[in-house]
């Protein structure tokens, strides 16, 4: 059973009358015809009694329209749904991002989004890790730390960051110009957790000189550990994103040597998996400007 002989049947219902209903679908009456004797054939039963030059429609032909009927409508829907999603009018947005300032950043846009198309859901996802989502199909995208080592996966670069010592104003190194590395180890640190990607990369730094972070206070909230920094209560090194979504006048941000610290921030996403509109949007705010995935 074929959507054309579907097509041709619906009609000759609506007519009643073969040559109109060849003339609405333009083809020509025998072809027509032989669509409906395939039909019929297909079915094994009549889908139109003809008595003389009038013709009406069988029992089962009733039975066939009624279906044909939902099927179009259903059809019809698709279209304008398809259409509502390629113009962003309607569906669902799921980001990946890792919790932290890289959530946070994703976050600080999603106002703007939904500005731009209020009738799209947007699902943000704070992980640990973003690839195994991914994998599963769960996330359109998901914002991370490159490179990523998969061949699944495609990158967007998004900006490089450097992260800062960062110090109460009134601290004694508050007025340097640069830091080495290695004094975070004779100073109390306030850091995030060791499963935190932020801090894992910090810690590689502390093993390449040698030593072990040892941090006075650990939390996995942004706000408490700059609340804590504020109060005096020790020292981090953070993200320059980070600092500059919670500007204080009262902190310093102090560049680091030996070794400086810089990361790669992207998106990711599975080669193999369909980019739709929303997603695509997304990512170009991000960027500032389109980017031809």
């Amino acid at each position: 059973m074929e959507l054309r002989q579907l097509e041709c049947f619906k009609m000759i219902c609506e007519e009643l009358h073969f040559t109109r209903a060849a003339e609405r679908l333009g083809i020509t009456q025998p072809t027509l015809s032989y669509q409906i004797k395939l039909l019929e054939d297909e079915l094994g039963v009549p889908l139109f009694s003809r008595i003389g030059k009038k013709i009406a429609v069988t029992e089962a032909g009733s039975i066939l329209y009624n279906h044909c009927s939902t099927i179009f409508s259903s059809l019809t829907g698709a279209r304008e749904e398809i259409f509502e999603l390629q113009h962003i009018e309607r569906g669902t947005l799921s980001i990946g991002a890792l919790i932290g300032e890289i959530n946070e950043y994703v976050s600080s846009l999603l106002v703007d989004f939904h500005n731009m198309h209020p009738r799209i859901q947007i699902k943000l996802n704070g992980v640990v890790d973003v690839l195994e989502p991914l994998i599963q199909n769960e996330l359109d995208f998901a914002v991370t730390i490159l490179p990523v080592e998969d061949e699944r996966f495609k990158t967007v670069p998004l900006y490089v960051e450097d992260f800062y010592f960062v110090v109460k104003s009134d601290h004694p190194f508050a007025d340097y110009k640069s830091i080495s590395f290695e004094v975070i180890k004779n100073e109390p640190v306030i850091m995030f957790p060791s499963n935190h990607r932020c801090r894992k990369m910090i810690d590689l730094a502390c093993s390449s000189l040698g030593f072990d972070l040892d941090p006075k206070i650990e939390t996995t909230t942004i706000r408490s550990l700059l609340m804590l920094v504020r109060s005096g209560a020790g020292v981090s090194i953070l993200s320059k994103t980070l600092l500059e979504m919670y500007p204080h006048q009262d902190l310093k941000m102090i560049p680091i040597t030996n070794p400086s610290l810089r990361r790669e921030i992207g998106v990711i996403y599975l080669k193999d998996r369909y980019m739709e509109k929303a997603a695509r949007e997304f990512i170009d705010l991000m960027l500032g400007r389109p980017y031809p995935l």
